[in-house]
């Protein structure tokens, strides 16, 4: 039986509070968390999205895109509160309730509390009802999985509701370009790119055994999710104490150049799910297990959370040189970021950390 799965996703959720409460920001390019010097965006409204800001880029970058940019400070109290109001509506229909983050959650209501037989109508009671008790907008994306229904919830915010059925999936999905695709992230699709691949299409006429030879283990979630396949069952509850990938090779590799080329795809997918959620570690792993099975690690730690890109990348590359012994063959690569901190819910100087982060 096909489960119907809901993913809901606020609308610039952070900044969407701040011009709710306070109307001089309403219709004004802003930024909630940084400030005009040093710090991160943690959300920006959708006024300023059109200039090209986006959450986890630098205040620094921000602010030279948007001149205009106003800077806000996070409430994250506020937040919570909001949140809570928002899942105490999830959980009026189904208690199998998903949070990725604040803002966002999936929800699997092919059994709910309503027998409510069309999952398309739940979601559109959900999205009334956060209007009504919030007075915020959020988009729905309904499927008969968690891949599908997070790409339908972008597909037409803000304010959206969009729906891909078992019909119309292959069709969607061979049509989607790859930068669209949850779970590919801007490296990936880079080298994707560089292999002709494009669109979906193009992504569906590899073999599993390529997309392992190229992508390591997410070449098999790859490989099904192109063809709208996607097991993960929505887990409610679920606590994270790290994240990471690990990529073990179809053959063993030997050269530093090879396993930077292949260590760059984890990278990208550990360093994407840190900014979706706006969750960063403190400490960057890199694993490598040679031939005979022995495995090595080295680890680098910072005072603060990395919040930027280019430090987290370049700690990887330093840590994958000081794993790499000459001559040895390699059959696994792994990228792990632990000491996670979760900017939606913590306080403190945690949005202000490009400065110290420089100075590693």
């Amino acid at each position: 039986m096909l489960r119907k799965i809901i993913h809901i996703d606020m609308d610039a959720f952070y900044a969407s509070v701040e011009q709710r409460d306070f109307p001089e920001l309403r219709g004004k390019c802003i930024a909630v968390g940084g400030s005009a010097e040093r710090g991160v965006v943690a959300t920006a409204s959708y006024e300023a999205r059109k200039y090209g800001v986006k959450s986890a880029m630098s205040s620094v970058i921000a602010k030279r895109k948007c001149p205009k940019l106003i800077f806000v400070k996070p409430r994250f109290e506020v937040y919570k509160e909001v949140s809570n109001q928002i899942r105490d509506i999830f959980k009026e229909y189904t208690d199998l309730v998903e949070p990725l983050s604040l803002d966002e959650a999936y929800l699997d209501v092919t059994e709910n509390k309503f027998n409510i037989a069309i999952a398309t109508d739940i979601a559109l009671e959900i999205k009334q009802k956060i209007k009504e008790r919030t007075n915020l907008t959020a988009s729905a994306g309904v499927s008969y999985n968690k891949f599908l229904a997070k790409i339908a919830s972008d597909y037409q915010k803000p304010d959206g509701l969009f729906v891909i059925t078992p019909k119309m999936a292959e069709q969607f999905i061979e049509q989607l370009p790859i930068n669209k695709f949850f779970g590919i992230g801007k490296v990936t699709a880079e080298r994707m790119a560089n292999m002709g691949i494009h669109t979906g299409f193009d992504l569906k006429k590899l073999s599993m055994e390529k997309m392992i030879k190229e992508f390591g283990k997410s070449g098999s979630y790859y490989y099904n999710i192109v063809r709208g396949e996607d097991f993960r069952a929505v887990n409610p509850d679920r606590i994270r104490k790290s994240v990471g990938s690990e990529n073990t090779f179809s053959n063993d590799i030997s050269q530093i150049h090879e396993m930077q080329t292949h260590i760059a795809s984890q990278t990208d997918e550990v360093w994407e799910w840190c900014q979706n959620n706006l969750i960063f570690g403190r400490t960057v792993t890199v694993k490598m297990k040679f031939e005979d099975f022995t495995i090595v690690s080295r680890s680098k730690s910072s005072i603060y959370p990395i919040t930027n890109e280019k430090v987290y990348r370049k700690l990887v590359l330093e840590l994958l040189e000081e794993c790499y012994q000459i001559g040895r063959k390699v059959r696994l690569l792994g990228v792990s970021v632990s000491n996670l901190t979760d900017f939606k819910t913590s306080e403190g100087r945690q949005l202000e950390l490009d400065f110290e982060q420089e100075n590693l």
